[in-house]
């Protein structure tokens, strides 16, 4: 479970408190763990959030303020038994302010009705003689939801608290028409656990055909593959790299070193790209890779070093260095600088996408035009520059 929490401690429960409705003394903080954490002015700041009005009632709420980020999920039960006829708490996760919280919320919602639970069924929060349990219970939380994401708290016996901590996944990227998608580990995707539109597209994801081509080839709807792919590259079946041609230009980044100093890369690289029966020397692929930068296309680096002699497929040397990260693509951004009134009639249509937001590719892919055919009207154009990032 260590993927559940972090070790550095940033993200961590710094504490928990149990707050509630005191008839005479208004919402106060009954319990907490570690004691004095959360101090008394802070609370009474924030109190109105803790113990809320009851539209707020039976919902996530979470508080930043002064340094704290406290999380919690008030309750009300009402029965003619308490005093007022309800009793109002709110157990609360407090983490330092530029935590992120997102992965508590269902946890602070399940704890909540654990408790709600115990109330309703033998009044273990009205009670005394229970309630005095909260602190022991607050901190095994703690401890043992920081050290494993996870936890099991026997109450009594019909009753056992099970928490977890989820991590939250991010949101997949958006999936556009030029994206191509490619499996970072083909031989142990199993299709038949995927949906029927999933499975009819499989066949042509092979890191070379972006989504419109896949879309137009398999006569499924295009938005139907761009859900397919982000839901493969939400759950790390797949990746989005860009549109392979021999006119691209690629730098190297920074990651370049770790596959100079580490073998296993090495080897993991030249199986990768080496062709048919042949291994490649690393000493080529790295010269290959170290080749290019701005200025200096895929073909002018074919042209320069012939990878076919060095038993090198240039386009899975391409692909590989894009998925690690050794390299990355630089794009071009055609934006116009003068009035359209001066543009050439027949690339009016273009004009809408000449404003530095939309690269040759997306270009190309939504207007139906070749790289070169579009490279052409853009150079012809006086009115139009073109930014490489």
């Amino acid at each position: 479970m260590s993927e559940c929490f972090n070790r550095t401690g940033k993200g961590n429960i710094k504490c928990i408190f149990f707050s509630e409705f005191h008839t005479t003394a208004g919402p106060k903080v009954t319990f907490q763990v570690p004691e004095n954490y959360v101090l008394k002015d802070v609370f009474d700041a924030v109190s109105v959030y803790i113990i809320p009005k009851t539209e707020l009632h039976n919902k996530v709420i979470t508080v930043n303020a002064l340094d704290y980020k406290i999380l919690g999920y008030p309750v009300a039960i009402d029965s003619h038994i308490y005093p007022r006829n309800s009793l109002i708490f709110n157990v609360c996760f407090v983490c330092d302010g530029s935590s992120r919280t997102v992965q508590y919320e269902t946890v602070i919602r399940k704890l909540s009705g654990y408790l709600v639970g115990l109330e309703v069924e033998c009044q273990f929060l009205s009670k005394e003689e229970t309630k005095c349990q909260l602190p022991q219970i607050m901190e095994r939380i703690l401890i043992e939801l920081n050290n494993n994401g996870i936890c099991t708290i026997p109450i009594n016996e019909s009753n056992t608290i099970y928490l977890r901590v989820v991590p939250a996944s991010q949101d997949p990227p958006l999936v556009e028409d030029h994206h191509v998608p490619v499996f970072f580990n083909r031989t142990a995707f199993v299709a038949s656990q995927w949906d029927l539109t999933t499975q009819q597209i499989l066949p042509f994801i092979d890191g070379f055909n972006h989504i419109a081509k896949i879309a137009a080839e398999t006569d499924v709807e295009i938005s139907l593959v761009k859900a397919c792919i982000q839901n493969m590259v939400y759950y790390g079946v797949v990746t989005l790299i860009p549109i392979f041609q021999y006119s691209n230009v690629y730098t190297v980044t920074p990651n370049i070193q770790q596959l100079a100093e580490d073998k296993s890369l090495q080897e993991e690289c030249l199986k990768y790209i080496g062709r048919p029966g042949n291994l490649p020397n690393f000493r080529d692929v790295f010269t290959l890779y170290c080749g290019l930068a701005p200025g200096t296309t895929v073909r002018d680096l074919c042209i320069r070093f012939n990878p076919h002699t060095m038993h090198v497929d240039e386009r899975k040397l391409i692909q590989f260095g894009i998925i690690k990260g050794y390299i990355r693509r630089l794009h071009k951004y055609p934006i116009r600088l003068m009035s359209d009134a001066l543009t050439n009639k027949k690339y009016k249509t273009l004009s809408k996408y000449f404003n530095g937001l939309h690269s040759y590719d997306e270009i190309c892919c939504k207007t139906g035009l070749r790289h070169h055919e579009l490279e052409e009207r853009v150079e012809s154009d006086p009115g139009v520059v073109v930014c490489w990032k």
